[in-house]
């Protein structure tokens, strides 16, 4: 083995008596001494490290560096802001791949492209050849001057965070990058990988500090994996191989870069890459991988496409083995072993994986484009038919940080059907429980989920009572001076119930429009996102509707609202961005040293280099007031023609001048859910300042014109007419209690955070103004373990939102408890109260104490709702309301 290439790694992989093998030309450790199976559970349950420096790095600079990219790679090079990094492929002309790669930009003048080991040599003779049309461009091959390092698993992040001396983890999404110093080397440390899993980072090091790094991985707990585990977390994840899924097949044809489903991640036709090598080659095959994923006929541009194929039978399928259906030949193995995996055993976050691994026979296939997910195939196994199917995935890892293998037999199985006794058996049962659960939400536990709230009894019995289930669609007709026509008769109560909610939540925004008609927050954000779409396509009603062209917001993994990202409400309703292909939605800048802020002084660029059409203020994880008047100005100055809105969901019930009054502030409009903070029933409301004297025909009262049209018909027929009913008592309340409820529960919620953190808890926020300028109170209590302790805290009868912060991969890895005093409050809690409460949670999140009798004791004194009207103040004989309803 003395002519081959060695990385730097090599007395390191000598010293752990790894077994070495020709690789790619390079010596490599195929294996350490625990065996392929304990290195590949050890990714999955700890953290794997890997020797890639093999693999090549190739560096390029200069003027015209991106337009070189654009035009040897496949995906869309402009995409990348520094901090970034796509997995993209090196095409011929044909659409078939020189190799696949990825490119990383850590820097604003320099991209860095990790080719394959084993085609290094040929794709840097491609590219120098492609060179020659960019003379202003310098690529560098630094594969022997810099070394890689991958480290893998869910514990990659708490081996790598403490030994980072400066900068920080890149954003926690995959993709992201930074640097970093460990024991003072500079460090590029990237959020990819070649193992599935949802945590992992690569590292780019000078060779002269590379040993010492892995020695102090190992040292944290890293298990060296060599290749052969490599092979199998990657065949395990569905990720192609060179030579393998791409290439060419077993019939010598070159297998089209789309057969490989990553690809659609890969490609992009971008008009920012201009003619690009293979362009018209891979749009046609994109065309037939789009009709293949619709059932359609590929044609012959995508005859066969790479799928998961688990061995349902006894044997092990090999690379090269042919596949078929019904005893015709559709296809080959492309890569297939035996692969190691834990069992998991109970439900969702709160299982376990079994200790001693189990194996199973998995392979990627290419097999004719018509066969889909489900089909049963047979793999040629010895001269022998053996079973096989068709699967969607082998494993899952959308629920960060473990990854969860997914046996072919335990996918996703249809609910089963209810084999209750019969059917009056059920409802009494029903009935029993649903008591039960009543009595002991409301009188056993302490409730502090910040997006809950109990109704008074007088709201709740006027929520079921006439017209509950009853319609009351309506709108204004201009032939009638605006005066509101209803399409049901029936409905003079409902019509005078509906104008006094409008006018009392005029009266508490201290507004002029009200649309209280949405039943949810989340529906009003989608009225509302579509009503300023209409208005801004109001001058052309023959074109097809253009979207927003870029909308700034708070990220959700920053505590913005569902509704308002790309995944929720907004979704329809936001323009692709042409430079990155994604929502075209910029998000907030924090502090860097807290996360729940906006940085104010970082807007201003953003707001001039992205002119907004819509800014979204607002959070569902808030614990400070959002910069209303602040960003307004940089609004008027900079994006004149931009809406600010402010989703108030959480808030809504501390509008006033204990938190803030964005309206008066500078938002256009306000947003909202009304059970939150708010006491009412769950509906939404949309609330602005659009009717004055002068509106008519102004944009604004345009724009208003649209928020009802886009709430009827747009949005609901039936807008819960027994809910606004209880709504409007709830405002009545409201209005009448708002000025010591907001100050009490502002003042509670301080208390509550101070006391945490005297208790020896970590509480997020600014220690200087108690931790929370809201109704919340955020508690950190250690990654991956919030929804744990949140269940650990619901046994001892206290009801908590685990959450996760800034800095985690998704909820499933949440680090935080998300808390909220307002329903409490309203029951009574002070100060004192939520001491107490602090000093109890302390023993159980710190000692384990059982604290549930003390729970239950200290809910005992706050079983009456305060800050209501009770029955006999508004001369309700619930007797009698009880009888009309039955």
């Amino acid at each position: 083995m003395s002519d081959l290439k060695q990385t730097v790694f090599l007395e390191n992989h000598q010293k752990l008596d790894a077994q070495l093998v020709e690789f790619g030309g390079w010596e490599m450790p195929i294996q350490y001494p625990g065996g392929i199976i304990t290195e590949h559970i050890a990714c999955r349950t700890g953290a794997g490290l890997f020797d890639v420096s093999h693999m090549g790095r190739l560096y390029f600079r200069g003027d015209k560096a991106l337009d070189f990219l654009q035009h040897v790679l496949t995906n869309n090079g402009a995409a990348l802001g520094v901090g970034e990094s796509q997995y993209t492929l090196i095409q011929n002309e044909a659409g078939g791949a020189i190799d696949d790669a990825y490119l990383y930009r850590f820097n604003m003048d320099e991209y860095i492209l990790v080719v394959n080991a084993s085609n290094r040599k040929k794709d840097v003779a491609h590219l120098r050849h492609h060179l020659d049309k960019f003379p202003l461009v310098v690529m560098e091959d630094k594969t022997y001057d810099k070394a890689m390092i991958s480290l893998q698993g869910p514990k990659a992040k708490s081996i790598l965070l403490p030994l980072i001396t400066r900068g920080s983890l890149p954003e926690p999404a995959r993709n992201n990058l930074s640097t970093v110093s460990i024991d003072d080397a500079r460090v590029d440390l990237a959020r990819t990988g070649y193992t599935g899993e949802p945590l992992g980072f690569e590292l780019f090091v000078d060779n002269d500090r590379a040993t010492k790094i892995w020695d102090t991985l190992v040292d944290a707990g890293a298990t060296p994996v060599g290749l052969g585990a490599r092979d199998t977390l990657r065949l395990e994840s569905g990720l192609p191989l060179y030579g393998h899924e791409l290439g060419t097949d077993h019939d010598g044809k070159e297998i089209p870069i789309f057969a490989s489903k990553l690809s659609k991640f890969a490609v992009s036709f971008s008009p920012l890459k201009g003619n690009f090598i293979g362009k018209q080659a891979l749009y046609e095959q994109f065309l037939a991988f789009t009709a293949a994923m619709e059932g359609q006929e590929p044609g012959a541009a995508l005859p066969r496409i790479v799928m998961p194929i688990a061995v349902t039978g006894k044997g092990i399928a090999r690379e090269g083995y042919k596949i078929f259906k019904n005893d015709i030949h559709v296809g080959y193995v492309t890569s297939g072993t035996m692969v190691p995996f834990l069992e998991g055993s109970g439900q969702g976050l709160f299982g376990q994986f079994e200790e001693k691994p189990k194996r199973r026979s998995l392979a990627l296939g290419l097999i004719d484009a018509s066969i889909g997910d489900g089909e049963d195939l047979e793999i040629e196994i010895r001269k022998k038919r053996v079973a096989a199917r068709v699967v969607p995935y082998h494993m899952r890892s959308d629920a960060p940080p473990y990854v969860r293998s997914i046996p072919y037999d335990q996918l996703e199985q249809p609910p089963q059907k209810d084999n209750a006794p019969g059917i009056l058996p059920a409802a009494k049962a029903l009935v029993a429980k649903a008591m039960g659960n009543h009595g002991w939400r409301q009188q056993s536990c302490i409730n502090l989920i910040p997006s809950e709230m109990s109704q008074s009894i007088v709201s709740r019995m006027l929520s079921i009572s006439d017209p509950v289930n009853r319609y009351a669609e309506h709108k204004d007709i201009k032939a009638f001076s605006g005066e509101d026509v209803f399409y049901y008769q029936g409905t003079a109560f409902i019509q005078e119930i509906e104008n006094r909610l409008n006018r009392e939540f005029m009266k508490f925004f201290d507004c002029n429009a009200v649309e209280s008609r949405v039943i949810s927050g989340q529906m009003a954000n989608t009225a509302l996102f579509s009503a300023l779409v209409d208005h801004i396509n109001r001058s052309d009603r023959k074109s097809e509707q253009r979207r927003l062209a870029k909308v700034m917001n708070n990220h959700i993994i920053r505590g913005g609202h569902l509704s308002a990202q790309p995944m929720g409400a907004l979704r329809d309703f936001v323009a692709r961005d042409p430079k990155t292909e994604k929502p075209a939605v910029v998000n907030f800048p924090v502090l860097a040293d807290n996360p729940y802020k906006i940085d104010i002084a970082a807007c201003e660029d953003l707001i001039k280099e992205h002119q907004p059409e819509l800014i979204i203020l607002g959070k569902s994880m808030i614990i400070h007031k959002e910069p209303v008047e602040k960003v307004r100005k940089l609004v008027d100055e900079f994006a004149p023609g931009c809406l600010v809105m402010y989703d108030m969901a959480h808030v809504l019930g501390l509008y006033g001048p204990h938190f803030q009054e964005p309206l008066k502030q500078g938002a256009h409009v306000v947003t909202g859910s009304t059970h939150k903070t708010f006491f009412g029933t769950q509906r939404g409301v949309i609330a602005g300042n659009f009717l004055g004297e002068d509106a008519l025909g102004s944009p604004e009262y345009n724009f208003w014109e649209a928020v009802k049209r886009r709430t009827f018909p747009g949005s609901v027929s039936n807008h819960h007419l027994g809910t606004m009913t209880g709504l409007l008592f709830a405002a009545y309340e409201m209005n009448q209690f708002k000025d010591e409820y907001q100050a009490r529960t502002i003042a509670n919620a301080k208390a509550f955070a101070a006391a945490l953190k005297e208790q020896g808890l970590s509480v997020a926020g600014d220690p200087d103004i108690s931790f929370t300028e809201t109704h919340q109170v955020i508690l950190n209590v250690g990654y991956g373990r919030g929804a744990q302790i949140a269940q650990n805290l619901e046994a001892q009868n206290i009801i908590v939102n685990y959450q996760a912060t800034p800095e985690e991969e998704g909820f499933t890895a949440s680090g935080a408890l998300r808390m909220g005093v307002s329903e409490m409050t309203r029951f009574g809690m002070k100060e004192p109260d939520f001491q107490n409460l602090a000093g109890l949670m302390a023993d159980h999140i710190l000692k384990g104490s059982d604290i549930r009798e003390e729970i239950v004791a200290l809910r005992r004194p706050f079983l009456e709702m305060q800050y209501c009207f009770s029955p006999e103040d508004v001369g309700l004989a619930m007797e009698d309301l009880a009888k009309g309803i039955c």
